[in-house]
């Protein structure tokens, strides 16, 4: 391969301009709606308006910091120790259902208090599994490609981890790390007959994970029909819909919605995007819609550069992210939007929380390295030589 001694990758740091002007757009707009639609909740509960819009300051300057140094880690470094800390979030799902070291929160028992700021361990695990997946089809790729074990035996440590998730209970997050493990082994060459079988045999415990548990029931019938039950179980979802009828094309104004004042339940969180709608409507909507989808387009252009530069474990983490960021963002807006059942998933760079806020920073800090280093490659890399040929007399 003719190109220089891959330690020069360590060298110029390169930007992506449109991933910096997507993430930092996602973050100014998150921040402006989660300070629209919490200011009355600081005033009610702690009689301070800007308790949470401080807190949301605070959690994005700690996610900056922690994704600019996630970008200076070389991308072989992660490929060494990415099953070390698939194990280690592992164990974060065990250690998170200890009595007085899990909190519960809404009777899931789904963070870690660490320094007084609470931690939700999925969001770190999905972090994990990108990583780890990554090296997995990059060490196995040949054996994946022609064997239904080499699909089988990366899923079976993620059956665990959405074992422990389920016992959270989170089978929203269980849905994602599945949904990446998956996408990873399919963009690696996984044939589509064992994806059959396997789409198969997850099918039918997943239903009864619904139909055996009454609340998961609920949330599938109310989402059915949310105007059958709209004071209980269809609430939240009657509520979001009024929030997007009445925000119509261009909103009713920043600051002007009736719809987060006690109406709608976690307007700061889980339904931003509801906030969003009414807020600032169709087009606010639509602008949020486009920058996740130029993000998503951007880490499978940045996967695809680092293919056909030979960078496979780089390429499959830009896939990972990228199937990560556009499937929770998916889900988060098709939840507000009425077509997907309720699920407590927050919409990435923008929901309110200290968490997941810090992991996301860190997921674009790494689509970022991917990004420098490759283009790096790029920079250093010796052009062929032209062969001149001489044409003969007669």
């Amino acid at each position: 391969m003719n190109r220089k001694a891959k330690a020069s990758r360590l060298g110029r740091f390169h930007f992506d301009p449109l991933l910096l002007t997507a993430c930092m757009s996602l973050l100014f707009i998150g921040y402006v709606m989660v300070a629209s639609s919490s200011i009355h909740l600081g005033s009610k509960m702690l009689d301070n308006i800007w308790n949470y819009p401080l807190k949301q300051l605070i959690h994005i300057a700690l996610g900056v910091v922690l994704g600019s140094t996630i970008a200076t880690v070389p991308m072989r470094s992660w490929e060494k120790i990415g099953p070390v800390l698939f194990l280690i979030g592992l164990l974060l799902l065990v250690v998170v259902m200890v009595p007085g070291l899990g909190v519960k929160v809404n009777g899931s028992t789904r963070w870690l208090s660490l320094g007084g700021l609470r931690i939700q361990v999925s969001e770190v695990v999905k972090f994990f599994a990108v990583i780890y997946m990554a090296g997995y089809v990059t060490r196995h790729q040949q054996t994946l490609r022609v064997s239904f074990w080499g699909l089988l035996k990366p899923l079976l440590l993620f059956l665990i981890a959405s074992v422990l998730l389920l016992m959270e209970p989170d089978f929203g997050s269980a849905v994602v790390i599945l949904m990446i493990a998956m996408g990873i082994l399919f963009l690696a060459g996984a044939k589509l007959l064992h994806f059959a079988m396997l789409f198969s045999a997850l099918a039918v415990p997943a239903m009864l994970l619904v139909v055996y548990e009454p609340y998961r029931m609920i949330r599938v019938t109310s989402f059915l029909n949310p105007w059958a039950d709209p004071l209980n179980s269809g609430f939240q979802l009657v509520q979001a819909l009024i929030s997007f009828g009445r925000g119509e094309v261009l909103g009713v104004g920043l600051g002007s919605g009736i719809q987060k004042l006690s109406y709608l339940p976690e307007a700061h969180t889980d339904f931003l995007f509801s906030v969003i709608a009414e807020e600032l409507g169709l087009l606010g909507v639509m602008t949020v819609v486009g920058l996740f989808a130029l993000l998503v387009w951007r880490a499978f252009q940045i996967a695809a550069q680092a293919e056909q530069a030979g960078e496979h474990f780089s390429a499959y983490i830009a896939y990972g992210l990228g199937i990560w960021f556009g499937f929770q963002a998916f889900v988060n807006m098709g939840v507000n939007m009425g077509m997907l059942p309720t699920k407590g998933l927050t919409l990435p760079l923008m929901s309110y929380g200290g968490g997941s806020m810090m992991i996301m920073c860190c997921a674009i800090g790494l689509l970022f390295r991917v990004h420098s280093e490759i283009a790096e490659i790029n920079a250093n890399a010796i052009p062929e030589p032209r062969v001149k040929v001489k044409a003969k007399n007669d």
